[in-house]
């Protein structure tokens, strides 16, 4: 994904993302739509998918939250979409020396009116 988007932006061609976690639905697809009428017939529409272990607090259930790869695929193809982009943990935090990350950019004023607000950790892997 680095690569291509660095031809892209050789190129200058514009590009689109919608950050998802997949489960796509009717919210993302207007995403998508909003992302091509940005990006015109000539730019790329890149729609990411990463169910992210960091924004999940302890309690959460990560290993339940809704998954459905195949029909995310579909979507996508038929919306248009240039690039589905599913990176695995691996690809987002590589391991150094054998750890994991040790920093992380925190927010605390913008998320507790959102999500923050009850889930103090999942901001952090926003971010």
């Amino acid at each position: 994904m680095q690569r291509l988007g660095q031809r892209w932006r050789r190129e200058r061609v514009r590009v689109a993302l919608v950050p998802t976690m997949g489960c796509l639905h009717e919210g993302h697809l207007s995403l998508i739509k909003l992302a091509r009428r940005r990006v015109g017939q000539r730019g790329k529409v890149v729609v990411s998918l990463y169910v992210n272990p960091t924004q999940f607090g302890p309690g959460e259930d990560f290993a339940r939250y809704p998954r459905n790869l195949a029909q995310d695929k579909k979507l996508c193809r038929s919306s248009g979409v240039d690039v589905l982009f599913v990176p695995a943990d691996r690809e987002m935090y590589p391991a150094t020396d054998g750890q994991a990350f040790s920093t992380y950019v925190a927010e605390h004023r913008l998320s507790q009116s959102m999500e923050g607000a009850s889930r103090p950790t999942h901001f952090r892997g926003v971010t």
